[in-house]
């Protein structure tokens, strides 16, 4: 019986137009019809309830129906029936006459290994027919935006379908562009969407896997706007994922703030150093930023010391540059100690000093003058640089900058002991 409906779809010809009984030649690409999207899906619904629910067989004549029906004009009547079981009218619901199917992603069981099943079917009929890759995207993109059409079961499965052809690769992380649709953001649709898409997708991958594919498609600061405006923070987005049991996607959003942050706390900084800002206003920039995105004073003293050792264009001569960093430094000094109010931090100013030190090579004899500096100006104490000489310090010129503040070193030992001392005789 289909194969007699799908001969006689076949066969149909319209009358060519002739001209002094001469016909027209065509081109062999130009002799394919344009037939009704309504008898195309007779067909596939005919095939698939033959099939039945046996998702193999559905596979299997999924490929053999491509040599015989125009899959190409009629990709998405094609997919609108695997997803949903008939063509879609707008709005994402079945038109009331249309004949329809329930071999189908919406009317099938709701639970994981299931929508793996279909994905397999969506994934060899792609491999298969490689043209169909951009028709399945677009369909996608419709579906999500057709996502209040469909009941929450549906969606559900929709959602954790999508996840496993993220986690494959057969679909471009891009389509995630529908998810911001004011309406569907507005409802709530989109987070509840995202939390079922995200849990399937990790399940399949992880997170880090999820990362680089967002990445890609420059998604990757775009996930707080599957919530509305009013509340796209940090904190929200957490706080709603972190219930939902996606906890590591609550981390990896607020880890991409944080980086972000940095990025435009060190631009903005070198910004204000340029202009020349005053110390007192660049200090309340920086703590005002701390506070709004929970950035550490150890993050931020590292930020700052590359921010004021990249506003310069150094001398290449050794015996020069030391002299030059001495007289820099010496200027934003004040800047520096607002931001070593803690041990920790102090030791972070040191390692990232040494590094400096280490990566620059006119710089590798100018490291001692610049801790010595620092402790003069009380940007840097007794006990972090002790503790940096003792064990804490980096493996880069190691011997070279153990050996230039061993005297200076010795030097701090004595004074701590005779101010012990001092303070026993007070006593």
């Amino acid at each position: 019986m289909i194969l007699h409906q799908m001969a006689s779809f076949m066969n149909q010809k319209q009358q060519k137009p002739t001209l002094s009984g001469q016909r027209f030649k065509t081109r062999k690409r130009d002799e394919k019809e344009r037939f009704d999207p309504t008898q195309f899906q007779d067909c596939i619904i005919q095939g698939l309830t033959e099939t039945g629910t046996d998702l193999e067989a559905v596979a299997k004549f999924l490929d053999a129906s491509g040599a015989k029906l125009d899959y190409r004009r009629y990709a998405e009547t094609l997919f609108d029936i695997l997803v949903a079981g008939g063509m879609l009218a707008p709005g994402g619901t079945l038109a009331d006459d249309m004949t329809r199917t329930d071999v189908c992603v919406f009317a099938a069981q709701e639970d994981l290994e299931t929508m793996q099943a279909f994905a397999q079917v969506f994934n060899k009929l792609i491999r298969r027919y490689k043209y169909l890759e951009k028709g399945f995207e677009d369909e996608v993109k419709k579906l999500l935006l057709f996502l209040k059409g469909f009941s929450e079961s549906e969606r559900n499965k929709l959602a954790m379908l999508t996840g496993i052809l993220l986690a494959n690769g057969t679909l471009n992380a891009s389509i995630l562009n529908s998810l911001y649709n004011e309406n569907l953001v507005k409802e709530g649709v989109s987070a509840a969407f995202a939390v079922k898409l995200f849990k399937s997708w990790i399940n399949e991958k992880d997170i880090n896997a999820v990362a680089v594919s967002l990445r890609k498609v420059n998604m990757d600061n775009r996930l707080m706007e599957l919530f509305p405006a009013n509340k796209q923070s940090v904190e929200h987005f957490s706080k709603y994922f972190t219930e939902a049991g996606l906890k590591e996607l609550s981390e990896y959003v607020r880890n991409q703030q944080t980086i972000g942050a940095r990025k435009e706390l060190q631009k903005e900084l070198q910004e204000q150093m340029s202009r020349g800002d005053p110390f007192k206003d660049i200090i309340l920039y920086v703590k005002e930023e701390m506070k709004k995105n929970n950035i550490s004073e150890q993050t931020v003293i590292a930020i700052i010391w590359s921010s004021v050792m990249s506003t310069v264009e150094w001398n290449k001569k050794e015996e020069l540059v030391a002299e030059q960093a001495i007289k820099h430094l010496k200027q934003y000094s004040p800047l520096l100690a607002a931001f070593t109010t803690q041990g920790q931090s102090e030791l972070t100013l040191l390692l990232k000093i040494q590094e400096y030190c280490y990566d620059n090579i006119h710089f590798m004899k100018a490291f001692q003058k610049i801790v010595v500096l620092f402790y003069k100006a009380e940007v840097l104490s007794e006990e972090p640089i002790l503790k940096w000489y003792k064990d804490a310090h980096l493996a880069k010129g190691k011997s070279v900058f153990l050996e230039q503040m061993k005297k200076f070193v010795e030097w701090l030992k004595n004074a701590e002991e005779e101010s012990e001392s001092e303070a026993e005789e007070g006593d």
